[in-house]
C-alpha cells in the first residue's frame, strides 16, 4: 500500500519553491487579452474541451489558434506545461456513457491522446464534474466508480507509450491530471487511492463552498474553519485536503484550488455583516478585478476579515449585500499551508478575472518563487 506520508527529506524536495506548481486554469478572453505572466506560472490548463460522441473534440470552432497562443509562451518560461481541461462544469455529460465499456474507454483515450498530439500539448487534464453524482444534471452510475480509475488507466498508459516512443526524460513526460470537486461525497465516488498512481497530480477545486443553492451566505473558498458557522454544514480548504489524503492520495500530489472570483448574495439579514446569513437574492459572481474597481471599500462595502476562517468578506449595510472572495492576503496564507503540508503548490481559476496579476503576484511570492 502506498504511504501518504512525507520523511522531512521528501517534504523538503516537495516543498522547494522551483517544485511547488502553479497552475491557471485559462480560457479565451485571458488569451485574448494576452497579459499572462508566463513566467509566474508552471502550468496552463486550458477550459475547455468537449466530449461528442465519445470522443474529445475542439470546444469551440477556433480553438487551434488559441492552443497555438498559449505554445507560444514557453518563449517566456521553457519549463511552461500546456494541458487542455477536457469537461468542465457544463460539458461532463457524455462522461459516464464514454467511461462505461472497456470499447468505449479505448474510444474516448485514443481520442484524448490524439487531440493532445494535434495540438502539440504537453498533457491532459480531466474534469469530470461528477462520477456517480449528477453534477449539472449529468448522466451518472455507480459504475463510474471503478470506470473512471479505468479510464485514467487507459489514458495513462497510452500517454507513457508515447512519452517512450518520443524519447521524452522523466521530467518531460506527457502529463495526466484531473480537477477533483472538494467534498467527501466525490471521493466516495472515486476510488482515489488506486487512480492517483495514474495521476501526476490533482489539482482540488477548494472554492465554491457556498453558492446560490446554499441556505444561508457563507466563504466560498476560505482556508480554515469560521468560528461564525454555527451550522451544521462547515467546507473550508484544510478540510478538504484532509478528505483527499484520507482516501489514500499523497501529500505531494494535492493542488489546493484558489478563486481569483468572488460570489455574492442580496437581500441578506443585516446580521454579522451578513455572514452566515439569511437572503433573498443570489447568483452574483464578480471578477477579482471587478471587486477591485468597484467594491473593496468603495460605493458602500466594507472590507471585512474572518480571522478564524482566514478569509476576507465584503458588507454593503444599505444595500444588504454580502461577497465573498480571495484576496492577496487569504492567497498567502493558502501559500504558507501548501507549504507547511508539503502540498504539490496551487491551482487557481481563473487567469483573466485578474489580469493585473496581483492574484498571482501573491501566490508567486507566497510560495517563495521570486
Amino acid at each position: 500500500m502506498l504511504s501518504c506520508g512525507l520523511s522531512s527529506e521528501n517534504t523538503r524536495r516537495a516543498t522547494h519553491p522551483e517544485n511547488l506548481k502553479i497552475v491557471a486554469y485559462v480560457g479565451r478572453s485571458a488569451i485574448d487579452d494576452m497579459q499572462i505572466q508566463a513566467q509566474k506560472i508552471t502550468h496552463i490548463n486550458f477550459a475547455f474541451a468537449n466530449i461528442i460522441d465519445g470522443r474529445v473534440v475542439e470546444g469551440r470552432p477556433g480553438d487551434s489558434t488559441y492552443f497555438d497562443r498559449l505554445i507560444a509562451l514557453k518563449r517566456q518560461n521553457p519549463n511552461l506545461k500546456i494541458l487542455c481541461s477536457v469537461g468542465g462544469w457544463s460539458w461532463s455529460k457524455e462522461f459516464s456513457d464514454a467511461a462505461l465499456t472497456f470499447e468505449s474507454r479505448e474510444r474516448l483515450a485514443r481520442s484524448a491522446v490524439n487531440f493532445m498530439i494535434r495540438h502539440d500539448l504537453d498533457g491532459l487534464d480531466l474534469d469530470w464534474e461528477y462520477p456517480g453524482l449528477p453534477g449539472d444534471k449529468n448522466p451518472h452510475r455507480p459504475e463510474d466508480k471503478e470506470n473512471f480509475t479505468a479510464l485514467l488507466k487507459s489514458i495513462r498508459e497510452k500517454l507513457d507509450k508515447l512519452s517512450v516512443q518520443n524519447q521524452k526524460e522523466k521530467n518531460d513526460y506527457y502529463l495526466l491530471t484531473i480537477a477533483t470537486g472538494a467534498f467527501q461525497a466525490y471521493l466516495d465516488h472515486t476510488d482515489m487511492r488506486t487512480a492517483h498512481q495514474y495521476l501526476d497530480f490533482i489539482n482540488i477545486m477548494s472554492y465554491d463552498f457556498y453558492t446560490s443553492g446554499a441556505k444561508t451566505t457563507g466563504h466560498h473558498t476560505n482556508l480554515s474553519p469560521s468560528y461564525h458557522n454555527l451550522t451544521d454544514y462547515s467546507m473550508y480548504a484544510i478540510k478538504a485536503v484532509e478528505q483527499h489524503i484520507n482516501a489514500g492520495i499523497p501529500h505531494q500530489k494535492l493542488v489546493l484550488g484558489t478563486a481569483f472570483y468572488g460570489r455574492g448574495w442580496e437581500g441578506v439579514t443585516p446580521i454579522n455583516n451578513g455572514l452566515y446569513q439569511e437572503y433573498s437574492g443570489s447568483g452574483l459572481s464578480y471578477s477579482y478585478a471587478r471587486l477591485s474597481a468597484e467594491y473593496i471599500n468603495k460605493n458602500g462595502f466594507v472590507r471585512y476579515w474572518d480571522d478564524g476562517a482566514e478569509a476576507p468578506y465584503l458588507w454593503n449595510d444599505s444595500t444588504r449585500t454580502f461577497i465573498t472572495y480571495d484576496n492577496p492576503e487569504s492567497l498567502s496564507l493558502k501559500a504558507d499551508y501548501v507549504i507547511e503540508k508539503g502540498l504539490g503548490g496551487v491551482m487557481f481559476w481563473e487567469y483573466s478575472h485578474d489580469p493585473s496579476g496581483v492574484l498571482l503576484n501573491a501566490l508567486f511570492e507566497g510560495l517563495g518563487k521570486q
